[in-house]
Formats: structure tokens, C-alpha cells, sequence
């Protein structure tokens, strides 16, 4: 037996769409692609002025809490030097800000609601932003950062899920892969112009800027809230929390397992953005009409590739859909997989030339942002598009935040393998960052079947149920379509 299932997402009162879509898809996806143009752009710089400014003798010591912090990261990994220090620091940011969604989706599902958690998350970005100008609060900064992500990221996207009633899978995936594509606009941009401000004007109005931009988000999330999807609530009628049947326990260990593979690809794909912008700055050629490239700059292709992957994927999985040959969730999360692995193999030719000392056409890195991105694409808005569907309702925002939890320990292992950059040869960093995802894709091939049955979306007939019949069930512990 199912309970009455979760209120479709309510239409808008003008009947104003967007793309096909409830407005509240466009209000949501602009609040994300600002909120990333300030992410990417700030992260962007942080690796390269960690290393290049505030960890030299003269700037560190002011830094409040560092000598702390570096010697507890020591104390676990022996010693640190400062291209390893900066990017296990770098990886830990970027982790953690894709852990703390877990607590962020436990605010919201148990206490403030995902609206005011998504403000709570903007505001304290905000603050993040604005102190990361002020060398001696580094630290500081980046914990707000972290914290305010962690409230922001993962409720934004279960709002996109909320606007589409059950069933409704196809539009729901299509409507995940145009968010990605703001956060993609955000990524493009954000690292262009943080960098260039950065390499004119110095660090500091780099991250002032990104300051600004987390403000211009804020400002367009409260300007379409009547868009937006109602907070979830309990049906009428139940009292207390709602318990997990058998069926919620055995979706939450195959969303759980999901999670877990999602790991090695993230690792695979986010090195990119940590010894991927080491080997960009000591071995490609990055001159451009007598200018040279600011390396942060590189990151700006992996959002260009993502923003181009969408319109060609939608399109492609259309087409197929007509004919009766769209591939299934498993099929493009393996998919993904598969991509990213062959984009890491690729780089071993280029790597293997800087190994002996020579420099290397930037072509190849931006083949490596344009695969990378291709994968990516296949399988991060179809994971989160079956989360949001498939997660039970009570923990709907939470499993949202643990699927981002698979790129908080991907970040960590990408911190840890960047520390063996200066000791590795580089092709074989790549070649190993190349099994990693091909691992996954192996896992996916093994697992795809009993998960695809596990995770099935319900029949069409499940969402009719009467109002006298769900009258008559609703006192039993039964499962809400999410």
C-alpha cells in the first residue's frame, strides 16, 4: 500500500512557464548560476594564491589560526610542503562544502524549511565572501563558506525536484540538466572574471567580486520566492514522523550505494581543479596573441563544455525517447563514468611529454574540460534527479545532501593524490586518475540491473488513488512518493 502522495507542484497563477517549465526552474536555476559564478570564481583563485601569497614566510603568520591548523594536518600526514599543504587545504574546502548539505537538508527537513535554510546558506556565504579580502580571517572565511553552501546547495536542488508532480520523470531529469547548465554559466564566468580582476587588480578584488555576485544571487532568490515550491510538510491528518517502511530502508541502501560508486569518477573529475591547474601553469603553453592565459582562467572551460553538453544531450536523449531508445538513469550514470575515464586516459600523451621536459599545446587541456564535462553531464543531473525522486519524502533534502557528500570524499581524495603530484610521474598520475573512473564504470555495469528494479519509479495507477481510499490508509506507516 502507498500513502496519498506528495501535493503536485502547484502552477503558477499568471501560467507563465519557462522553457516548458514551472517559472520557479527559472528563478531557481539564475539563484544558482550567481551563487556559482561566486563559488567557481573564487575557487578558481584560492589554490594559486594560497601557494603563490599567504602561505610565503611573510604573509602566513598573520594568518590567524594557520600555524594551528597546518600543524594538525601534519600531525596526520607527515610533512607537508607547501604546494601539498596548499592543496590538501584546497581539498578540504572543496570537500566539506559538498558535506555540510547533509546538515543543511536536516535543517530544513526537521526545523527552518528549505526556503529560509537556502536564504540562512546565501547570507552566510555572503559574510564568507566578504571576509576572504581579509588576510588575517582566512580561516574564518572559509568556514562560513562551508557552512553557508552546506544550507544552500542541496535545498536549491531539492526545490527543483518539488516542481514537478510524481511521474512526471522525463521533465524532471530535463529540468536538472538546464540547472546544470546555470551552475555551468556560473562556472564559465566566474573564473574569467575573478581571474582577470585578480591578475590586474590583485587577490583581493578577485574575491570582493565574488562577494558582490553571492549578493546578486540572494537578491534573485527573493525575487521569484512566490515561484517557488511550498516547504514539505506532513499530510493533513498525521501525527509525529511518519516511520520508513522496508521498502524506504532497501531505496535508501541503493541510493546510499549510488553515493558511494559516484566517489571515484568525482575524484577522477575534480583533480582537474587541483593538479590539473599545476600541470596548466609549469607545462602547457598558454600564450594567446602575445598574451598569456591566466591559468585560473582554464577553469571558465569546464563550464563553457558543461553549458554546451546540455542543449546536445537534451536534444539526443529526445530523439531517442521518440524512438523508443532513451537510455535509462543506470545507463547514463555509467555512461558518465566511462567518459571521464577516457578523458584522464587521454591526458597520459601530454603528461607523458612534460615528464621529459617538454611543453605542451593547450589543446590538450581543453580536451580534458570538454570530456570531463561531457561525462559530467551524462551523470550529475540524472543522480540528482533520481534522488529527488526516489529518496522517501521525510528524508527527501537529507538524501539530497548525501548524495553530495560522494564530492566532499571525492575532494578529499583528490587532496590526497595531489600530494604525490611532485613525486609521481605525470602520466601515471593521470593513468591512475583514469582507473578510478574506470572502476566505477565497471561497478555500475555489475550493479545497474538490481538497482534499476530497486529504484523503479512507481506505475502510472499509483498516483491515482482516490480520496476515500487514501482516507481509509492513512493511519498506517506507509511510504510518500518523492
Amino acid at each position: 500500500m502507498t500513502a496519498a502522495p506528495l501535493p503536485p507542484a502547484q502552477a503558477d497563477g499568471d501560467g507563465r512557464r519557462f522553457a516548458g517549465h514551472p517559472m520557479g526552474l527559472a528563478y531557481l536555476a539564475f539563484t544558482e548560476a550567481w551563487e556559482r559564478f561566486s563559488f567557481y570564481g573564487m575557487s578558481a583563485l584560492l589554490l594559486l594564491y594560497m601557494i603563490q601569497h599567504l602561505l610565503t614566510p611573510a604573509a602566513a603568520g598573520e594568518v590567524l589560526g594557520l600555524a594551528s591548523f597546518r600543524s594538525a594536518l601534519e600531525a596526520m600526514t607527515g610533512p607537508l610542503s607547501t604546494q601539498a599543504f596548499a592543496s590538501q587545504l584546497f581539498s578540504l574546502y572543496s570537500g566539506l562544502v559538498y558535506f555540510t548539505p547533509i546538515f543543511g537538508g536536516l535543517l530544513a527537513d526537521r526545523l527552518l524549511g528549505q526556503r529560509r535554510t537556502v536564504v540562512l546558506g546565501a547570507l552566510l556565504m555572503t559574510a564568507g565572501h566578504a571576509l576572504m579580502v581579509v588576510e588575517t580571517a582566512f580561516l574564518i572565511a572559509l568556514s562560513l563558506l562551508i557552512l553557508g553552501t552546506g544550507c544552500l546547495k542541496g535545498n536549491i536542488s531539492v526545490q527543483v525536484g518539488h516542481l514537478y508532480p510524481p511521474g512526471d520523470e522525463g521533465r524532471r531529469t530535463r529540468a536538472f540538466a538546464i540547472f546544470s547548465a546555470a551552475i555551468n554559466a556560473g562556472a564559465l564566468l566566474g573564473p574569467l572574471l575573478c581571474g582577470l580582476l585578480a591578475q590586474r587588480f590583485g587577490w583581493h578584488v578577485g574575491f570582493g567580486a565574488a562577494g558582490v555576485l553571492m549578493l546578486a544571487a540572494l537578491a534573485v532568490y527573493l525575487a521569484g520566492w512566490k515561484h517557488l515550491p511550498a516547504d514539505r510538510k506532513r499530510p493533513p491528518g498525521m501525527h509525529g514522523r511518519m516511520p520508513l517502511t522496508a521498502r524506504d530502508g532497501r531505496t535508501i541502501a541503493a541510493l546510499l550505494l549510488l553515493s558511494m560508486i559516484a566517489i571515484l569518477p568525482c575524484a577522477a573529475y575534480y583533480q582537474e581543479m587541483n593538479a590539473g591547474l599545476l600541470f596548466i601553469e609549469a607545462s602547457v603553453d598558454r600564450r594567446l596573441f602575445g598574451w598569456t592565459v591566466p591559468t585560473a582562467s582554464f577553469n571558465a572551460l569546464d563550464g563553457l563544455f558543461c553549458i554546451l553538453a546540455v542543449p546536445l544531450l537534451i536534444a539526443l536523449w529526445r530523439r531517442q525517447a521518440k524512438r523508443g531508445r532513451e537510455p535509462g538513469e543506470m545507463g547514463r550514470i555509467a555512461t558518465g563514468y566511462l567518459i571521464i575515464a577516457a578523458a584522464n586516459l587521454m591526458m597520459t600523451i601530454p603528461a607523458g611529454r612534460a615528464d621529459n621536459g617538454a611543453t605542451v599545446g593547450a589543446i590538450w587541456p581543453i580536451l580534458l574540460y570538454a570530456l570531463n564535462a561531457l561525462g559530467f553531464t551524462f551523470y550529475w543531473p540524472t543522480l540528482l534527479a533520481l534522488f529527488s525522486r526516489a529518496a522517501p519524502a521525510q528524508l527527501n533534502a537529507t538524501m539530497t545532501g548525501i548524495l553530495f557528500l560522494s564530492i566532499f570524499l571525492g575532494n578529499l581524495l583528490v587532496g590526497t593524490l595531489a600530494g604525490s603530484w611532485e613525486a609521481m610521474s605525470h602520466a601515471g598520475f593521470f593513468a591512475l586518475h583514469a582507473m578510478l573512473a574506470f572502476a566505477a564504470f565497471a561497478i555500475m555495469l555489475l550493479v545497474a540491473g538490481p538497482l534499476k528494479r530497486l529504484l523503479a519509479p512507481p506505475p502510472p495507477d499509483a498516483f491515482a488513488t482516490k480520496p476515500q481510499a487514501r482516507r481509509q490508509t492513512s493511519a498506517r506507516p506507509l511510504r510518500r512518493w518523492a
